[in-house]
């Protein structure tokens, strides 16, 4: 009986001591971080993985930066960022350079980066970058030990691995990190290998002071920079600097940044990576003067002391193809009135040190017309010539030398039609022509007001009329000059006149030509093989004579060589019809028959005459009547 009593006792004390151990390992599994060990043969690895609980509570951790909450709300508010405000010194500039464009060198950086900044948050991570609290480690094992873990830097810069324990890596550089967790996890493990990444990177908080857009704190990344964070914050204000940018780390100065020097030379050599709580200071804006004309990049650009015309020249991307490369224009503000324009020469004054508010301007010399005595001549030979193409000619060349150098003409070539057209003749036509315009308008304008309408007929036809001239002016103004220079050569020239040459002028020589061009208001208008025989009443005859709506007296032929015969030319008080009916012709020309504007019939002016007698009469027994 005593026996049966011991083992019972002992049953107890056995089941007992099971249950301490269940919970016992229950209470090292909760404080390992819900770590499960799968165990197997010692053949095989031991794996370690998280909980799906555990992987959910890490996959809510923080974000990463660029595209958390506040971030999205951020750039939001960034993309609706207004341009800049116009400054004085720009105001200024634009009015005294007309260049109503002109705005301050960089400004357009802020806000072209602006949008989403989501990409300069997943940059690759340096060699010598310093985990620091809040960085996320990705470790993975595999040997002897499985294990995919994501584990965060804990406030005391450690990462608790399971089954190995603490191991401490703040302060450890990147490239550090694998022999840092290898060296630990071999104190446990034997036989497997290691290999660490960072999963995302921890946030922190540093500030921006100074005349910056929107000064204060700003949130960024472990990797972030100086020109990051102060881009975050807005960039430099409109009176802020971007040459005198300070990175303050406690009472240390620890870098001085010049964004010129990344705008222009691509040099990031000072762009420090930011620590926690450092403090970028953004200073006053120094000196400005602007760079314009024919440089590549029209701005105006803050200058440093010392800096001289050479310097802001090539932070303008110096002059352009077509630039004086010799002299240069000085606008100088602090002279005032008297000698406030200057001209320096290049290369001697291209050390000459700027002051504030000065605004230099580059010439064009493409622009300058040069003296037409001292230019040789670039003229184009076409048509019935030996050899056409483009001749550059000596400075006294003429018309007939140029014919020459292209070989003279062939035994086909018409002299007497050749045109020559030039571009200096083209604009001056232009611009008669358009002026000519603007009187007619302004003439069928006054007409149109003044004109007076008795009755309802009279009224619709002022208004078809109206609308019929303007889509005729609106015809007119599709025409342009061609710059014809008419020659004036006679049917029996051999030689074109010495007329002296321009740059760009165009000789054309076209074939014989066998036809009369017979055009207008006639029956059947077209070209008829020419006869030396017919003048300029067969012709029409051939063409079925001028129609019953066409002026015969306004007749005129336009000749080959851009003269112009007119039956108004001919006409006199005892002539009627066409005074040109009798007048010759020259292969090439042409006869047009206009038609007749102003067209009345008899019925309308017998009422036109009706209404004018009866108005008569009436006026005279008014005055019949008040005479007696």
């Amino acid at each position: 009986m005593h026996c049966v009593d011991s083992m019972s006792r002992l049953r107890r004390n056995f089941v007992a001591i099971c249950f301490g151990l269940s919970a016992a390992f229950a209470a090292y599994a909760q404080d390992s971080g819900s770590t499960q060990v799968d165990t197997a043969p010692a053949s095989s690895s031991i794996r370690l993985r998280q909980e799906p609980a555990q992987q959910q509570q890490q996959d809510r951790r923080q974000l990463p930066y660029a595209s958390s909450a506040a971030d999205d709300k951020d750039n939001a508010l960034l993309r609706r960022r207004l341009p800049p405000p116009v400054s004085e010194f720009e105001r200024y500039a634009r009015k005294a350079a007309n260049e109503p464009d002109l705005r301050r060198f960089g400004y357009d950086l802020v806000e072209r980066l602006q949008e989403d900044r989501s990409a300069d948050y997943n940059p690759s991570i340096p060699a010598d970058y310093l985990v620091r609290v809040g960085d996320e480690l990705v470790v993975t094992l595999w040997g002897s030990v499985d294990a995919d873990l994501r584990l965060m830097v804990d406030r005391g810069g450690r990462i608790s691995i399971p089954r190995v324990g603490p191991v401490l890596v703040s302060g450890v550089r990147y490239a550090d990190l694998p022999d840092v967790i290898s060296r630990r996890v071999s104190q446990v493990f034997r036989n497997f290998q290691v290999s660490v990444a960072l999963g995302q990177l921890r946030g922190m908080r540093v500030y921006v002071t100074g005349f910056a857009d929107s000064p204060g704190p700003v949130v960024v990344n472990s990797l972030s920079t100086m020109s990051q964070a102060l881009l975050a914050a807005g960039g430099p204000a409109a009176s802020g600097s971007f040459r005198n940018i300070v990175l303050r780390r406690g009472k240390t100065i620890v870098a001085q940044f010049d964004l010129y020097d990344l705008l222009l030379k691509g040099d990031r050599s000072a762009d420090q990576i930011l620590q926690p709580d450092d403090v970028i200071h953004v200073g006053p804006i120094g000196p400005q003067v602007a760079v314009v004309g024919s440089v590549n990049r029209h701005a105006i650009f803050e200058i440093k002391r010392g800096e001289t015309v050479d310097d802001a020249l090539q932070m303008a991307g110096s002059f352009t193809s077509v630039a004086d490369l010799n002299r240069i224009a000085l606008d100088r503000l602090g002279n005032g009135n008297a000698n406030r324009l200057l001209q320096l020469s290049l290369p001697e004054s291209a050390a000459m040190p700027l002051v504030n508010g000065d605004i230099l301007r580059a010439f064009n010399a493409g622009d300058l017309e040069r003296p037409a005595g001292t230019q040789q001549k670039r003229v184009r030979v076409e048509g019935e010539v030996a050899h056409p193409g483009e001749y550059v000619m000596p400075v006294t060349s003429t018309v007939a030398d140029a014919v020459r150098a292209a070989g003279g003409l062939t035994s086909n070539g018409y002299l007497y039609a050749t045109e020559f057209t030039r571009e200096s003749v083209r604009r001056t036509q232009q611009q008669n022509y358009e002026r000519a315009l603007r009187d007619l308008e302004a003439d069928i304008n006054t007409q149109a007001a003044t004109r007076r309408a008795t009755t309802a007929e009279e009224a619709n036809g002022i208004v078809a009329t109206t609308a019929v001239t303007k889509r005729w002016l609106d015809q007119l103004r599709e025409l342009k000059p061609t710059g014809r220079l008419v020659l004036n050569l006679t049917p029996s020239s051999v030689e074109l006149p010495d007329l002296a040459l321009e740059d760009g002028d165009r000789i054309f020589v076209p074939a014989r030509p066998t036809t009369i061009g017979v055009f207008g208001s006639v029956f059947s208008a077209g070209s008829y093989l020419y006869n030396p025989s017919r003048n300029v009443g067969d012709y029409l005859r051939l063409a079925g004579g001028p129609k019953k709506g066409a002026d015969q007296s306004s007749v005129f032929v336009v000749r080959a060589n851009g003269t112009v015969a007119s039956s108004l030319q001919e006409s006199g008080w005892f002539t009627r019809g066409n005074a040109l009916a009798s007048t010759g012709v020259q292969p090439g020309d042409t006869i047009f028959v206009p038609e007749e504007m102003d067209k009345t019939t008899w019925i309308q002016n017998a009422k036109d005459w009706t209404q004018l007698l009866y108005q008569f009469g009436i006026g005279l027994a008014g005055i019949k009547s008040a005479v007696n």
